[in-house]
Order: C-alpha cells, then structure tokens, then sequence
C-alpha cells in the first residue's frame, strides 16, 4: 500500500499539473485507493499542495503530502492519465505497472517548439483581423506573436513565475507594436496590441477557477481566481508602463 500511494500520487500530481480541475484528482484517487481496498481514503487537495492519508484494513494509516509549484495545460497528457486511472480501477495493477504507465505518459508526444510559435504567431494575427484590422496590422502581429512566444520560453527558463512572464510578454509586445507605428508599418497599434494580448489572457485558468467553485471546492476554486485575475492585472499594467512611456493614449 505505501508504494501504491507513492505511484498513485504521482498521478494525481501529473493531473493536477496538466490543468486537471481539483475536484477531478481528488475523486481519481479516492476511487484508485478503494478499488484496492482501503477502509478510509482522506484527500485533500489545492492548487499547490496534495495531502493524502489511506486506512488500511489492517489499521495502518500512511500519510503523504506533494507541493506542486509548476502548471501547464495538456489536455492529452491529461486524457491519458484518466485513462490509467480508469485502467488501475479495473486491473488493479502492481506498482511496478502504474510507474511504467507513468514514465510511458511523461515521455508521450509533446508539441515541438516551431509549431507553438507558430500557433502563437497565427493567433495574434487572426485577433487582430476579427477586432477590425487590416491585413498589414495583421501581419505586423503575426511576427509579434512569434516573438512573444519566444519571451515566454525564455522567461520559463530564467525565472519559471508565470505572472512575471505576462508581464514581460505584455510590455514586449506593446514595445514592439509601438516601435512598429513609429517606424510607418501601422496606422494604429490599437488592434496589434489587443491581438497579441488575447493570446495571454488565462481564459482556460479562470474557467478552471469557476469549475471548482461550482463543484464546492472554494479555497482552490479562490485560489485559481485570485491568480486569474492578478494575471490579467499584469498585463494590463505591461502595456500600461510602454504607453505611458511613449505617450500614448490609454
């Protein structure tokens, strides 16, 4: 049972860091630990820790507790671990199964870094065309987009803090869109801006917030809100410092 406590949290870890809702691993690991016959299964989870304790019908009690300081969305990745949730239900695995389960997901397909700067690019640019801008605007975001994906990938791997990476990514988009006026690419930056600011808007971590309070789980569906919405101040106030700089109208 110790060892499939280790195995089984780490899954809860993996779903919880690729964007699972807490309500969801909470629920994945209890029905994990009674399909293995536990007498008692306590969980306790928030965004950033996971406290777990187990009887046994031996009256043992084993308690362990994970910090969980990093967060992406992998939908995927996600899907596969309910799929070995679902699976260790039915099979009751050993540990040693679960854990090469385990290092099979984490070692899955991911996506290369060309096509997300791709996406990035594509996005800001099909943003600024539906807010009303012209195709030069458009392209102008586009290279923007690209550029902004890579100040993302640079900060995750100087600083690894998210709402500080917003805020660069916002300040250096803004930068650019103001230094593309300047320069005679654009008529405005007004449609440029808002382009490359919709691709870092926490749209899938606001409505993660607002699942886990619709489901009663208040303190991480809180937790989740507050983050969303100190987010989104940070990138207001990226764009807020270069158009005070410049002298642009706010």
């Amino acid at each position: 049972m110790e060892k499939l406590l280790d195995c089984v949290m780490d899954i809860g870890e993996q779903m919880l860091v690729s964007g699972g809702e807490v309500h969801r691993v909470e629920d994945s690991l209890k029905r994990i630990f009674s399909a293995y016959g536990a007498k008692r299964i306590d969980v306790f989870i928030i965004t950033s820790s996971m406290v777990v304790t187990i009887h046994t019908d031996d009256n043992r009690i084993f308690t362990q507790t994970r910090r969980v300081t990093d967060y992406t969305t992998d939908y995927e990745k996600l899907h596969r671990l309910n799929e070995l949730s679902r699976n260790i239900c039915a099979h009751r695995l050993s540990a040693a199964e679960i854990k090469t389960r385990l290092s099979e997901i984490s070692a899955g397909r991911t996506y290369p870094l060309w096509l997300e700067f791709l996406c990035y690019a594509t996005i800001a640019g099909a943003f600024t065309l539906f807010f009303g801008g012209g195709y030069g605007e458009a392209a102008v975001s586009f290279l923007i987009g690209g550029f902004v994906r890579c100040i993302i990938f640079l900060c995750d791997k100087a600083v690894r803090n998210k709402i500080f990476t917003k805020f660069i990514s916002s300040f250096a988009a803004t930068l650019l869109a103001f230094l593309a006026l300047k320069l005679g690419f654009i008529p405005t930056v007004d449609k440029v801006i808002i382009g490359n600011i919709m691709t870092l808007i926490p749209g899938i971590g606001l409505t993660t917030a607002l699942k886990d309070l619709l489901v009663g789980d208040s303190i991480a569906g809180m937790l989740r809100t507050i983050e969303a919405c100190i987010t989104a101040l940070a990138i207001a106030a990226g764009y807020f410092v270069i158009a005070v700089l410049s002298g642009g109208a706010i």
